[in-house]
C-alpha cells in the first residue's frame, strides 16, 4: 500500500492521522495501513489500564521502529497523579523523554509543570481528559506549556471553527485535535465519575468500568416510563467522522484522532486504512482549483429506521458493492460498531446520537427475519452476507444469551434471501419472526486486514523525493528527501561518461530508483539535472539507490535528543515552606451546597456560615442573593442588639455575636462552550459574595471575584493545587473527589490545609453528559429549540440493574448530571481531617426535602462540634433519614494509594 500524499498548498493542512495501539500487533497494524503517528500507554499512568499496553523497556526498539517508518509515537499519560506518587512519576517521564518518544499526552496539570521542569523543550499533548471546550481552555494549555490541544469530543464543526477563529484572534496558536473515529463516552472525559462512585474504579486513573453501556429504567415523577426496547439510554452510537471529513480538513484542525487501545489490530488496520485512504482522496479533491464535495452527505446516504436507529439503506436503494464508500461504511461497521454516527460533528440531536436498543458490538444490519423453516432463515437482505459469516439475531434483549452462528448456505429467492447453517448450531427455537440480524463477523475481510501487517517487509511506503546531479567526468549525485525534513545525498563510485547509446534520462533514472519494493519508501518526485548525455552503469544506480535507503532508515530512526535537566526535581514546585506554616487555629466550617429555594431556606434556618447554590436557571440567584442578604440583615440587627444588651459601662468587655452573617456563593455550569458567556454574565447578575469555578472560561470570566475552585479542576497533587493558588489566587479548592483518605491525607501534609476544602456527604456527580435524557425520551424534539423542555415539568431518575434510582438534573446549558442515588460520607475521617489543619468541610443536596437538610445538617454540625463521632452520625443517617447513606471513594481501601 503507498501513500498517494502530494506536497499540499500552504493554505490547506493536511491533518495528522493517529492510530491506537495497545500492543505491538496493533503498532504494526496502525502503521503499515497509512498512521502518521500512534498513542499508546505504558504499564502505568494512562487511561486504559486493562490494555495490554508497552513496558518501559519497550521504548527505545518501539521508537526505532516508528522513526524509521517515519510515525510518530505519542505516550499516555492521561490521568490524574496522586502525591505519593510524584516521585514514581517523574522517573517515569524521565525515561519517556530519553527514549525519544514524539510527545506525552497529559491530562494531570501538576504533571505538565513537571515534565517542563524537566525539559523545556519535550512536546505535551493536553488531553480530552482535560476537558478543553474553548479558547479560554486553549489559553490555559498554553500557559501550562503544551504544544496541542485534544479538544472535547463534544465540540461541533461550528464550535471548532469558532475556536480557531478566536485562536487565530488571540495568537493562541495552539494546534487543535480532535476524535475522528471509535467510542464515545456519554460523559465529558475528565469529568466522570461513575466508577468511582459505584466500585471505586476510577476513569480518571485508566479503570473505567463503562457504566454508560448498561440497561436503566427511565422513572418520570415517579412512573417508569414504558420505552419498549429502548433501555440503553446513555449508551451513544460510536463515532465516525468519515462523512465529514472535508469539513474536518478545512476547519484547520492539526490531528485526526482513532480511538481504540482496548481493540484488536485488525481493528486497527481497518479504520486506520480507511481514514487514510479517505484522507487522502480529500485532499486530492481539496486541492482542486474548484474542489466538490468528495462524499455524499451522511443523510444521503442513510436514513433513520424505527427508533432512531440509523441503518443502512435497503441493497436496492445503496446498490452494495457498487461505490466505494459502501466499502468504508461497511468495513467500519464490520470492525466494531454500536452504530455509527457523526456525533456532536453536525450539532447536538439527542434523538439520534443514543438509540438505546443495544451497548455493545453489532457489526453490519443484515435485515429482518422473515421467515422460519426446516433449519432454514429467509430475510430480504439489507446487506452482503456470504457462507462462513458470522451472525447474531437480535431479539430486543441484549442484556441475554443470544442466538448466533456461522452461516453455512445463502440461496436467492426473488427478494429474498434463504441462509442455512450447520447441524446443531443455531437452535432455532430461540430465533423469531421479525429479529434483526446482525453479521458480526466477516472470516475473509479479518484475513485481508491480519495480510495487512503480516511478516517483516514493510507494506505501507511514504514518498521519498529525489533530485539528481551530475557531468561527464564527475560523480553522479542523487538527493534524497523524505516528507519530514530528512535528506540524505549518496554519490556514485565512479564518474560518469559521455552516453553513446542509452542516456540517463528521467525514465530510466525513475525506473532505477523507484525500485524501492521491500523499504519503507515509494518514489514521489524525480527531478533530474543531468547535463549532456551521460550514463553510468545500472549496478551502481542499484547500489545508491540500496545506500540512500540505508541512509534514511539510519537519519530516520536516531532517535529524539530531547533536552532533559538532572538536576531538578518536582520537590522544586512544592509548595514553598513558608507557605506551610500553620494555620491560625479556628474551629472547623460547615458548607451547604443546596440546589432549590427550599433547601436555601433550611440551611439558613439552620445558622449556616457558608452557602454555595447551583441552580439549574441561574436566573433564581438573584433571589436566592436576596434571600441571604435579608438573614445578613436580619443577624445585623439581632446581633446589634445582642452587643447592647450585654455591653459593660465599668469595663472594655464585649461578647461575641450571637449569629454569624452568612456568605453566598454561587455555581455556573460545569462546561463552558464557545458563545456561552451570556450564561457566565447572569450568573455575575445576582452580585453573589463569591463563585465556585468549575472550568477555565470562569478562570478568566470571574478572575477580580472571590472565587472557590470546586471539584471538577481535579486537583489531585500539590503541583496541581500549587499552580492553582499561584495563578489564580482561588480562596479554597475543593480536593478531586478521586482521592481516596490516605491520598487525600497526603495532599493536606504536602500543601497548605488551609488551601482545601473536602466534600464529606453528597450524591456524587456520576455523569456529567452532552447527551440529554429529557430531551431524548420524554419528547420527539432533537436539542432545547424544540423538546418542550420536560426538564422544567418532570422529576426524572434512572433505575439500574440493582434497583438504585440515580437522579438526573438539567444545567442552563442542557447538559444532564446523573447523580448517584445513594448519598455517600466520609463522617468517619472527619476527626483525622482536622488533626492535620483541615477546616473547611463541604456538604451537597440534591433532591432532599428541608426537612431532611435540616436533620443532616444538624447531625454534621454536631460531628464537627466533636459532639459525635463519624461512626454514630453514619448509624444515625442510615436509620433515621433512610439516606441510603454509603461511606463512598473516601474509605475506598488504602491499595489504592
Amino acid at each position: 500500500m503507498k501513500s498517494d500524499r502530494s506536497p499540499s498548498q500552504p493554505s490547506l493542512q493536511r491533518p495528522e492521522l493517529l492510530a491506537p495501539a495497545g500492543n505491538w500487533e496493533c503498532a504494526k497494524a496502525a502503521v503499515e495501513n497509512g498512521a502518521d503517528a500512534i498513542y499508546f500507554g505504558l504499564d502505568r499512568f494512562n487511561a486504559r489500564m486493562r490494555a495490554e499496553n508497552f513496558t518501559e523497556a519497550d521504548l527505545p526498539q518501539l521508537m526505532t521502529f516508528l522513526h524509521r517508518r517515519g510515525v510518530k509515537g505519542y505516550v499516555t499519560v492521561n490521568t490524574l497523579i496522586f502525591p505519593k506518587e510524584l516521585a514514581e512519576a517523574q522517573q517515569y517521564l524521565r525515561t519517556i523523554i530519553a527514549a525519544g518518544v514524539d510527545a506525552a499526552i497529559v491530562q494531570d496539570i501538576g504533571i505538565c509543570r513537571l515534565i517542563r521542569q524537566l525539559s523545556p523543550d519535550f512536546p505535551i499533548h493536553a488531553s480530552t481528559q482535560m476537558t478543553i471546550t474553548s479558547v479560554a481552555g486553549v489559553e490555559f494549555a498554553k500557559s501550562l506549556g503544551c504544544q496541542l490541544v485534544v479538544l472535547a469530543r463534544e465540540c461541533s464543526l461550528k464550535e471548532i471553527n469558532k475556536i480557531q477563529q478566536q485562536i487565530a484572534q488571540q495568537e493562541t496558536s495552539l494546534p487543535l485535535e480532535v476524535f475522528v473515529h471509535g467510542a464515545l463516552c456519554v460523559a465529558y472525559s475528565g469529568q466522570c465519575l461513575t466508577s468511582e462512585a459505584l466500585g471505586g474504579r476510577s476513569a480518571n486513573r485508566g479503570e473505567c468500568a463503562q457504566a454508560c453501556r448498561m440497561p436503566y429504567d427511565l422513572i418520570a415523577d415517579g412512573e417508569v416510563v414504558n420505552l419498549k426496547e429502548r433501555k440503553y439510554l446513555l449508551s451513544p452510537q460510536d463515532l465516525a467522522g468519515l462523512d465529514v471529513l472535508p469539513d474536518l480538513v478545512k476547519s484547520g484542525v492539526t490531528s485526526l484522532k482513532i480511538e481504540g487501545r482496548l481493540k484488536a489490530p485488525e481493528y486497527v488496520a481497518n479504520v486506520t486504512r480507511v481514514y487514510r485512504q479517505a484522507l487522502d482522496s480529500v485532499m486530492t479533491e481539496l486541492e482542486r482549483p474548484n474542489p466538490l464535495t468528495p462524499f455524499p452527505t451522511f443523510a444521503q446516504r442513510h436514513e433513520v429506521r424505527e427508533g432512531g436507529i440509523k441503518a443502512p439503506l435497503s441493497a436496492s436503494e445503496r446498490g452494495w458493492g457498487r461505490g466505494q464508500s459502501d466499502r468504508e461504511h461497511y468495513n467500519l461497521e464490520m470492525a466494531f460498531s454500536r452504530g455509527l454516527y457523526t456525533g456532536w460533528f453536525s450539532g447536538i440531536n439527542n434523538q439520534e446520537l443514543v438509540h438505546a436498543r443495544f451497548g455493545k458490538k453489532r457489526g453490519v444490519y443484515l435485515g429482518e427475519v422473515s421467515r422460519i423453516h426446516n433449519e432454514e432463515v429467509t430475510v430480504k437482505l439489507e446487506a452482503p452476507v456470504k457462507p462462513g459469516d458470522g451472525i447474531v439475531f437480535d431479539c430486543g434483549h441484549p442484556e441475554a444469551k443470544e442466538e448466533g452462528g456461522r452461516v453455512y448456505g445463502v440461496v436467492s429467492k426473488g427478494k429474498e434471501s434463504v441462509l442455512t447453517f450447520g447441524r446443531n448450531d443455531l437452535n432455532l427455537r430461540r430465533v423469531h419472526i421479525g429479529d434483526r440480524i446482525w453479521k458480526t463477523s466477516d472470516p475473509e475481510l479479518d484475513k485481508q486486514l491480519r495480510q495487512s501487517f503480516a511478516g517483516e517487509n514493510p507494506q505501507f511506503q511514504r514518498p521519498i523525493d529525489i533530485e539528481i546531479y551530475g557531468e561527464v567526468g564527475q560523480p553522479l549525485i542523487a538527493i534524497a528527501r523524505d516528507r519530514l525534513g530528512n535528506i540524505v545525498q549518496v554519490e556514485s563510485a565512479t564518474s560518469l561518461v559521455e552516453a553513446h547509446t542509452k542516456p540517463l534520462d528521467t525514465d530510466r533514472l525513475k525506473e532505477q530508483f523507484g525500485r524501492l519494493g521491500n523499504t519503507p519508501f515509494c518514489l514521489g518526485t524525480l527531478t533530474n539535472h543531468l547535463s549532456g548525455a551521460i550514463m553510468l552503469p545500472v549496478s551502481e544506480l542499484n547500489r545508491m539507490r540500496r545506500e540512500m535507503v540505508v541512509q534514511l532508515e539510519e537519519l530516520r530512526s536516531q532517535p529524539k535528543r530531547w533536552q532533559l535537566h538532572s538536576d531538578v526535581s518536582f520537590q522544586n514546585l512544592l509548595p514553598s515552606s513558608s507557605t506551610l506554616q500553620e494555620a491560625k487555629a479556628t474551629s472547623p466550617s460547615l458548607i451547604v451546597l443546596v440546589r432549590n429555594l427550599k433547601q436555601l431556606q433550611a440551611a439558613l434556618k439552620a445558622g449556616i456560615e457558608t452557602l454555595y447554590c447551583e441552580f439549574e436557571d441561574p436566573r433564581a440567584y438573584q433571589e436566592a442573593v436576596q434571600m441571604v442578604r435579608q438573614q445578613q440583615q436580619k443577624n445585623k440587627t439581632d446581633n446589634s442588639s445582642f452587643l447592647t444588651d450585654n455591653f459593660c459601662t465599668d469595663a472594655i468587655h464585649r461578647v461575641s455575636p450571637h449569629s454569624p452573617l452568612p456568605t453566598i456563593w454561587v455555581a455556573p455550569p460545569r462546561i463552558t462552550k464557545p458563545g456561552e458567556n451570556w450564561i457566565l454574565q447572569q450568573v455575575r447578575a445576582c452580585e453573589a459574595d463569591g463563585y465556585l469555578i468549575r472550568n477555565y472560561d470562569q478562570l478568566q470570566f470571574f478572575a477580580a471575584d472571590r472565587c472557590i475552585g470546586d471539584f471538577s479542576l481535579n486537583v489531585a497533587n500539590p503541583l496541581t493545587a500549587d499552580y492553582f493558588q499561584q495563578h489564580f489566587g482561588l480562596e479554597r479548592l475543593t480536593a478531586s473527589y478521586d482521592l481516596n483518605i490516605t491520598q487525600l491525607q497526603d495532599l493536606l501534609t504536602s500543601c497548605p490545609p488551609q488551601w482545601f476544602e473536602v466534600t464529606i456527604h453528597q450524591h456524587i456527580p456520576m455523569f456529567h453528559m452532552e447527551h440529554c435524557v429529557f430531551c431524548a425520551f420524554l419528547s420527539t424534539g432533537t436539542d432545547y429549540t424544540n423538546c418542550g423542555r420536560p426538564c422544567e415539568k418532570q422529576e426524572v431518575k434512572l433505575r439500574d440493574r440493582v434497583g438504585s434510582e440515580h437522579v438526573i438534573k438539567a444545567d442552563v446549558g442542557c447538559r444532564n448530571t446523573v447523580f448517584n442515588g445513594t448519598a455517600q460520607t466520609g463522617a468517619e475521617y472527619v476527626q483525622r481531617l482536622i488533626e492535620l489543619g483541615l477546616r473547611h468541610f463541604r456538604i451537597e443536596f440534591v433532591n432532599e426535602t428541608p426537612e431532611q437538610v435540616s436533620k443532616t445538617i444538624h447531625f454534621y454540625s454536631q460531628l464537627l462540634r466533636g459532639e459525635i463521632t463519624g461512626s454514630q452520625l453514619w448509624r444515625e443517617l442510615k436509620l433515621q433519614n433512610q439516606l441510603g447513606v454509603t461511606r463512598g471513594p473516601m474509605g475506598v481501601s488504602a491499595l489504592r494509594s
